[in-house]
Formats: C-alpha cells, structure tokens, sequence
C-alpha cells in the first residue's frame, strides 16, 4: 500500500509538472522573445537619437572643424562609433552626371550622394552611403561586428550629408540574458509552487485511499467492525470518489454481517434439526445391549450429538465474542486418535488397515479439531466409496517443511481426480456432497500446502496426499524420502 501511495503521489506530482512547464513555456518564451526584440528596437532608437543629435549642427554649417567637435560632443562620437559623411562642396551637381565620391568611387550627379570628406570612423560601404544618401531615407546595413545605421541629413539644397552610427552586437543583446534567467526563474517557481500544491493533494488523496485500503484487509482479515470515516476533518478535501467508495464500502460491511448473521442461525436451525433422529439412534443405540459394536455405536452417537451441539454453540455466537483458540496441534496424535476411531468399523468390516510415521510428533500450524475433521473426511471417503473389507492405509511423514498425511486404499481409485476436487461434484455415488475433499482442500491451503489425487502404489487403489506446510515456501528445502515401514503392519 505504500508503494501505492507513492505512485499516486508521484503520478499527481508528474501531472502537476507536465501542466505548468506547458503553461509557462505558452506564457514565457514569446514574453523572452519579445524582450530579445526589445533589447534590438532599443539599441537602434539610441543610434537614432544619436544621428538625431547632429542634424542641427548639420543645418548650421558642414565645416569640418565645427563638425568634428560637433561629432566628438555625442556618446557616440567620443565612443568611435559614429562618422559624418559630407557632401562636396560647391554647387548642385545636375541630374545625369557622375562624379567622384567617397574613395574614388563614382557617383551619380542629382542623386544627393555624399562626395566629401568622412569625419569619424565609417564603417559601411561607399555604395551604401551614396544609396542613403540618394534616396533620402534611412537603414541599416550588416557591417563587421555588428550593423551601421545610415541617417541622410539635408545640408542645403541639393546637397545630403549621411550621419552614420555603428550598433554592435552585444548593444543588441543587452539586458536579454538577464531577463531570459529571470524569467526561467520564475518558471522554475511556478513549477516548485505546483508541485507543493500537487503534494499536498496527494497527501490528502492518499491517506483517504489507505484508510479504505487498510479497513478493506481488516475486514478480509474478520474484523466485521471496521468502518471507512466518511465525514470530519481526517476526510476534508477528499476527492468525492474516494468518500463515496468509503459510503459503499460500509454498506458492503454491513452487509456481510447481516448475511453472516442470517448464515448463522442458518446452520444453528439446520443443525438442531438433527436432534431428533440423533435423538432416536441415541435411544436405539441404547437399546443394542452389550458388546463391543454396540458400545461403538453408542460411543459414535455420544460423539455425533457433541459435534451437532458444538456446531449450534458455534454458529450462535457472534464472531467477536469468539473465544481466542491457539493455533497449532500435533498432527501424529490426532491421525492416531482419528484411526483408532475408525478401526472399530474397520474392524466390523473386516478391512485390513495400517497406520505408519505416526509414532513421532508432528506439529502443524492448524487447529486440532479442523484436522480431526479432514482426516474423518478422509476416511469417511474410503469407507463409502470402497466395498465391505477393502483395505486402507494412512501414513504421515514429517520433513523440514511440510507435514504429508497419504491415505490410500484397494478401492477402484478416482475414475475423475479433477471433478473429485471441484465443490459440489463430490468423489461419486450415492450420498456424496463433495465437500469433504473441498474442505480437506481449503484446509491444506491455509497453510500454503495442497491437496492431491493419485493411484496408490501399494494397495492399487486412490490415494489422497494432503500437505500441511510448517514454514514459508522459500525456507529450507524439505527433505525428501518416505519414512515408513512397510513390514508386517496391516492388522485385523
């Protein structure tokens, strides 16, 4: 069960994750990406602003000198990073011709293209430079390192000087770091908080499950009174599914009590019904006289009315007001005493029967009167499904592990071993109910044993081997070898 709840927990916790990073990677990398963009506007407005500066100085004059300390004035200019292309001095050009510009390279006249001096270090292309210069408009174009902004600024007419201011990369990308770490910060919060969140349900969810879970094994394991809490603050803020399986399972509980009430003044009814006939055989019995089968009969009757009065007792008590019985018996004592019950009627008969391995104790973990009563059903069987002075043998044999109780006879053995198992089918013939290897069957399985059908090897008939284990499976293996002798020991 706690492997359960850690997986629940785990699964909640998984769910609880996988949803947030979805939801803030939705939110988060287009916010990154927007402030990428951000950082890149930011850095082109600046160089802007700086062109900006020197147009009025432009306006006023293209001396060199006063350009010069116009331009060493800006961040820019005293950064190296902006350089002012002048037009030529003289008149306009008219439109058509070509002349010489910015190192050595033609230009053509009426276009507006700067042909003087570049104060500053420019960093773009000549053709670039003429082209802002022609069309009267700025751009930007790649230069090494980063990317130029090229401004046109009119001088006079007919004449355009081009301010140029070089943006780098890092001026691009400044600030973006930071924000991509803050903003992976807060995703990693986000996910920290939904995972307390998820934990805290699962908890909650959890501990309702292992509430259910544990009064489901105390029920399986007889304790009639456990009940699921389905209200108070132990069950605040559990799912609804879970209180509502809670609901069902105490209605299941006490429904099991009231059938297990009415099964037993069931079988109380039942079983006082046979006080009459017992009741009549104990008096004819009584009237045998003396002699060895009567005093049988009579002590058979005595024994029969015990068991059907123990039965009433036990089926009229509650199971909590069931006394506390040890678990435990010596297997060896009770087949002796069980086989020296049978061989009276063995005896009258006239079966050979033989008992082996039972002059040792063998402790087995199961009650002694659930034993007694599997090995009458045992014999029982041999009694009613073999003819009058067919033999029997019962042989125990002990090992580390396991008790092995064999009861064969010289019967015509199990025609169906596998129908002879299933409840209800009985071993055939008239009379079978076939509970008696059904509840030999159930009780080899309490202890981790079994019960099987076979053919005798000695008398040639069935042969019924019922293993009570003594300790886990995986303890030490058993021994193995039979511990029985075979000389002599088939009496009358």
């Amino acid at each position: 069960m706690r492997r359960f709840g850690h997986s629940l927990r785990w699964a909640l916790i998984k769910a609880a994750v996988a949803g947030t990073t979805m939801v803030a990677l939705a939110f988060l990398i287009p916010l990154g990406l927007m402030v990428q963009q951000t950082a890149r506007d930011r850095a082109f407005t600046a160089a802007e602003r700086q062109a900006a500066a020197l147009g009025p100085a432009l306006a006023i004059t293209t001396d060199q000198d006063a350009v010069d300390r116009a331009l060493a004035s800006t961040d820019a200019g005293g950064q190296g990073r902006m350089a002012v292309h002048l037009p030529a001095a003289g008149p306009a050009v008219s439109p058509g011709a070509v002349t010489p510009g910015a190192g050595g390279q033609a230009v053509a006249a009426g276009t507006g293209g700067p042909v003087g001096p570049t104060l500053g270090e420019g960093r773009a292309a000549d053709a670039d430079v003429a082209t802002a210069g022609g069309q009267g408009r700025s751009f930007t174009v790649k230069v090494a390192g980063g990317y130029a902004l090229l401004q046109p600024v009119a001088v006079d007419t007919g004449r355009t000087a081009v301010v140029e201011v070089f943006v780098a990369e890092s001026d691009l990308t400044r600030g973006v770091s930071t924000a991509w770490l803050v903003l992976s910060a807060v995703a990693l919060a986000l996910v920290a908080i939904s995972v307390l969140v998820a934990d805290r349900m699962g908890n909650r969810i959890v501990a309702s499950a292992r509430r259910l879970a544990g009064a489901a094994r105390s029920l399986g394991a007889g304790n009639l009174a456990v009940r699921v809490p389905v209200a108070g603050k132990q069950v605040d803020g559990s799912p609804e599914e879970l209180r509502e399986a809670g609901h069902a399972f105490n209605t299941m509980a006490d429904r099991v009590v009231q059938l297990l009430a009415a099964e037993r003044e069931l079988a109380a009814d039942l079983s006082h019904r046979l006080r009459t006939p017992l009741t009549v055989l104990r008096l004819n019995a009584a009237s045998l006289g003396d002699g060895d089968a009567a005093d049988a009969t009579r002590h058979a009757v005595a024994q029969l009315e015990r068991e059907v009065d123990q039965i009433i007792r036990s089926a009229r008590r509650a199971p909590e007001d069931a006394p506390a019985v040890a678990v435990g018996c010596d297997a060896a004592e009770v087949i002796r005493e069980r086989v020296g019950f049978w061989s009276a009627l063995a005896e009258d008969e006239g079966r050979r029967w033989q008992l082996a391995g039972a002059e040792r104790a063998a402790p087995v973990p199961v009650q002694r009167g659930d034993l007694a009563a599997a090995v009458d059903a045992l014999l029982g069987n041999v009694f009613r499904h073999t003819a009058v002075g067919t033999a029997f043998s019962v042989d125990v044999l002990a090992t580390d592990s396991s008790v092995i109780v064999l009861v064969g006879d010289g019967g015509p053995g199990y025609s169906d071993p596998a129908a002879a198992l299933t409840r209800g089918q009985g071993h055939g013939g008239e009379g079978s109910t076939g509970l008696g290897l059904d509840i030999v069957r159930k009780l080899a399985e309490s202890t981790g044993g079994d019960l099987g059908l076979g053919h005798s090897a000695v008398l040639g008939g069935a042969e019924t081997r019922l293993r009570l284990r003594t300790r886990p499976a995986d303890a030490t293996p058993a021994r193995t070898g039979r511990r029985r002798s075979r000389g002599a020991l088939f009496q009358r």
